[in-house]
């Protein structure tokens, strides 16, 4: 029977541990690449608007104007100017009810 020598479990066990911190580096590298696309992609992303116009259902006019931060905008919405947004409120577009951009823009009822 063959015998085992210390060394050569010692050289097992270094090939083992060289396997593993290359497998790690390769998940470093990866992990590193993601980030670097992750801020790449929020830099090149345009400025939110400062005002939204949210449609209504199958083709209907616009429902409501919101600021461009709120919360309550629905995915369909579409950014505009102030003055879009100030035209929109004039002709009966509703002022969103949690933003209130009407007070923002200074047409109030």
């Amino acid at each position: 029977m063959t015998e085992i020598r210390r060394i050569d479990v010692l050289r097992f066990l270094e090939r083992v541990q060289e396997r593993d911190l290359a497998r790690t580096r390769v998940w470093i590298a990866d992990e590193e690449r993601r980030e670097t696309e992750r801020i790449r992609g929020e830099r090149a992303r345009p400025p939110a608007p400062d005002w939204l116009i949210e449609p209504g259902l199958s083709g209907r006019g616009p429902v409501y104007v919101h600021r461009g931060d709120c919360h309550m905008a629905g995915k369909r919405s579409r950014g505009v100017d102030r003055d879009q947004a100030r035209r929109a409120l004039t002709e009966g577009v509703d002022a969103c009810p949690h933003c209130r951009p009407d007070t923002e823009l200074g047409v109030l009822e």
